[in-house]
């Protein structure tokens, strides 16, 4: 059985390395070292790695949280080779990028686990498609998603999340290896119904912002959400999710937590545009998920006839087709119909 290199008794499938120093990489670093694995926390900048091995810390996107005993950043891409389990925190549109620059430093037959949520642009991909593409076939792809916040994960407050995999025994074993005290995790072997859920929220959770910085009031935004879900569910069934999987955390938990709180960037940005910000302003020079994906969600939906007139007001507001006030009349004058409809 082969061991860890920086210690004579540990597996190399207990190891876990994660690939971006942000809030939610560091966040993910914490949990995973809770759990009781020796984490690598890989960054591109060796003086930002340097800094946080320095002051156990990351001071620029999670101040105040301390950085566990059990993780250690580094710039070095050789660290890669030790872990047999790779979670991979970057951005949806720069996850090609990233996977072809460091697939040749990973361990052969290390499980990837995808943490963004979102649609590739140009090629309409979901993230696990865009893996398929770069790593080695045969590799074992699964996906993280569920109403998490990075802070509350860091501070080891408790949270429960979703891990899919197409193979369930992988799944499982991935769950298992990164559940914590505090962390928990659930598996499935529905990948795509997990990341239509956590891809689709980051949309939806922008209307949700629309009309709260819009002053609409908490029966509108309730009555919002539940319209959104109710296209969420459409798409992900003719996409191949499953309703079960949508109904749980990565479906509708990941929805009510982004659709609800300020502390979602998806729901900020959206808060802001409805005080009448442009989208620019809005995004205040930061990246917004829900931006980026909303017109790679209408256009899927589009090629498979499925109806989802929230996601298509956010993309033509995003786009800057329509204003926050035209998109709103348009939903509020919809045909009326069956609410399963």
């Amino acid at each position: 059985m082969e061991a860890d290199m920086t210690s004579g008794t540990q597996r190399r499938e207990d190891v876990v390395a994660v690939v971006g120093g942000g809030s939610w990489g560091t966040a993910l670093a914490n949990a995973a070292a809770a759990a009781g694995r020796p984490v690598t926390l890989w960054m591109r900048d060796a003086a930002a790695a340097a800094r946080m091995e320095q002051v156990r810390a990351n001071e620029r996107y999670l101040p105040g949280v301390a950085l566990h005993p059990g993780v250690r950043a580094t710039a070095e891409a050789a660290a890669l080779a030790q872990a047999g389990t790779v979670l991979l925190v970057v951005p949806a549109q720069t996850l090609r990028g990233v996977l072809a620059g460091l697939a040749p430093s990973l361990a052969p037959g290390a499980a990837v686990v995808l943490c963004a949520k979102g649609i590739e642009r140009g090629s309409d991909a979901f993230m696990s498609a865009v893996a398929a593409e770069v790593l080695p076939a045969g590799a074992t792809v699964a996906v993280l998603s569920g109403p998490s916040f990075a802070s509350d994960v860091a501070r080891g407050l408790p949270t429960a999340v979703t891990l899919a995999a197409e193979d369930g025994a992988s799944a499982a074993r991935l769950a298992g290896l990164l559940s914590g005290p505090a962390f928990r995790l659930y598996h499935t072997d529905d990948v795509r119904g997990v990341e239509v859920g956590g891809a689709g929220k980051n949309v939806l959770a922008i209307a949700a912002g629309i009309v709260a910085g819009r002053g609409l009031g908490e029966s509108a935004r309730a009555a919002l959400i539940a319209r959104a879900f109710a296209e969420l569910m459409r798409f992900a069934r003719a996409y191949g999710g499953r309703a079960e999987t949508l109904m749980g955390l990565s479906g509708l938990g990941d929805l009510v937590l982004t659709a609800s709180s300020p502390q979602s960037r998806n729901f900020a940005f959206g808060e802001r545009l409805g005080k009448g910000a442009t989208p620019e302003e809005a995004a205040g020079g930061k990246l917004v998920e829900g931006a980026f994906t909303a017109q790679a969600l209408v256009g899927l939906a589009r090629t498979r006839d499925i109806e989802m007139p929230v996601a298509e007001a956010v993309a033509a507001v995003v786009a800057g087709a329509l204003t926050v006030d035209a998109a709103m009349a348009r939903l509020l004058s919809r045909p009326l119909k069956a609410e399963t409809a």
